[in-house]
C-alpha cells in the first residue's frame, strides 16, 4: 500500500472496531494524519480516561500504553510496536523505589509520567514535564522525593521556594547530552532567535533559555511569539511539527543527536497491523493497576 492507501484503511478501521489514536509529540510526523489526539503526555492521559472509544491505539512507548490502560482497564489498549520503551522508564523499578524511600522515611514521592506501571503504584503522585511545579507545590511538604528523572526535579526545586527536591538519578538521554555548548553555538549563528527549552535539560541549559516548559508548552509560546526565529531545545518531532504549522518562522534543532530513537519506531504499518489484529495489546496486573491509578488521578484532579 502507498500512504495514501494505509491512511484510508487506518481510518476505515477506526471506524470499524470504535478505535482511537493517540499521538505522542515525538512520533514521526506521518502518525498526526490518522492520530485523533496528538500532543504531550498530560493532554494523551486526559484523553486516555475520557475516550468512548473501545481501542485505544497509543503511538508513543511503553509506559504511556500502561498509563492509559489503567485510566480505562475495561478498554483494549494496543502499543504498535513493543520494541518502543523509554530509556529513562528503564532507570528505575518498583524495587529501587522502596530502597529510595527507606533511605527518606516518611517523604512523599512525585514520580514522573516517563515511569513503568510497578513505579507509579509505589508514588503518592505523577506529575508530567508540564505540571511538576504545581504537583511538587500541592503537597505541601518542606521534602519531596521524585523519581526517576533527576533535571524535571531539579528544574521544579529552582522554581519553588522552601522546597527540598531529593532527585533519583535517572535522566533522559536526549535532553542529558544536550549543553550550553550548543546553545552557545546557535546563538552565534542566528543571535535575534529566541531559545525554548525542556525541563529535562540539565540546569545548566534551562538557565539559558527565552522559555522552558514541556513541548506543549513549547509549541503554544512559539505560535503566540511576535518572534520570527526559535532554537528548539528538545526532540528533533517537536521542530517538525512547528515548521509544519507555522511556515512563516524559522525553527532551529539544538542538535542532530536530539532525536527518541524508540518514538521513531512506529510507523502507519504498524498502526494499520495493531488495528488489523489487536496486535500488541498491553495489560497491567490490578493490583498494581489500582494503585498507580491513585498517584494517577491525584496528578489529574490537581490540574482538572
Amino acid at each position: 500500500m502507498d500512504k495514501k492507501e494505509l491512511i484510508e484503511k487506518i481510518n476505515q478501521l477506526k471506524k470499524e472496531k470504535n478505535a482511537i489514536i493517540l499521538a505522542h509529540t515525538y512520533q514521526n510526523l506521518e502518525i498526526d494524519e490518522v492520530a485523533d489526539f496528538s500532543g504531550d503526555s498530560l493532554y494523551l492521559s486526559r484523553q486516555a480516561a475520557k475516550t468512548d472509544a473501545d481501542i485505544i491505539v497509543f503511538a508513543g512507548v511503553y509506559f504511556m500504553a500502561e498509563t492509559a490502560k489503567i485510566l480505562s482497564p475495561q478498554k483494549t489498549v494496543l502499543l504498535p510496536n513493543l520494541s518502543a520503551g523509554c530509556a529513562m522508564a528503564d532507570k528505575i523499578n518498583a524495587e529501587q523505589l522502596k530502597t529510595f524511600k527507606q533511605q527518606h522515611p516518611g517523604v512523599p514521592v512525585v514520580c514522573y509520567v516517563n515511569s513503568t506501571a510497578d513505579v507509579k503504584a509505589e508514588s503518592d503522585v505523577c506529575c508530567t514535564s508540564a505540571n511538576a511545579i504545581n504537583v511538587v507545590k500541592s503537597l505541601n511538604s518542606k521534602e519531596v522525593l521524585f523519581v526517576p528523572d533527576k533535571h524535571l526535579g531539579a528544574y521544579a526545586e529552582s522554581q519553588l521556594e522552601g522546597v527540598k527536591v531529593i532527585t533519583y538519578s535517572g535522566y533522559c538521554p536526549v535532553h542529558h547530552t544536550i549543553t550550553p555548548e550548543d546553545i552557545e553555538r546557535k546563538k552565534r549563528l542566528y543571535p535575534d532567535a529566541k531559545v525554548m527549552v525542556h525541563p529535562e535539560c540539565p540546569a545548566e541549559v534551562t538557565t539559558k533559555a527565552d522559555f522552558v516548559g514541556s513541548t506543549t508548552a513549547i509549541i503554544k509560546a512559539v505560535k503566540e511569539s511576535s518572534a520570527k526565529k526559535f532554537i528548539i531545545v528538545t526532540e528533533k518531532g517537536v521542530v517538525q511539527r512547528l515548521e509544519r504549522d507555522c511556515p512563516d518562522k524559522k525553527f532551529i534543532l539544538i542538535n542532530e543527536r536530539a532525536i527518541c530513537s524508540t518514538m521513531k519506531l512506529i510507523h502507519l504499518e504498524d498502526i494499520l497491523n495493531a488495528l488489523l489484529h489487536n496486535q500488541y495489546e498491553i495489560d497491567v496486573d490490578k493490583q498494581i493497576a489500582q494503585k498507580a491509578l491513585k498517584a494517577i488521578n491525584r496528578m489529574i484532579s490537581i490540574n482538572a
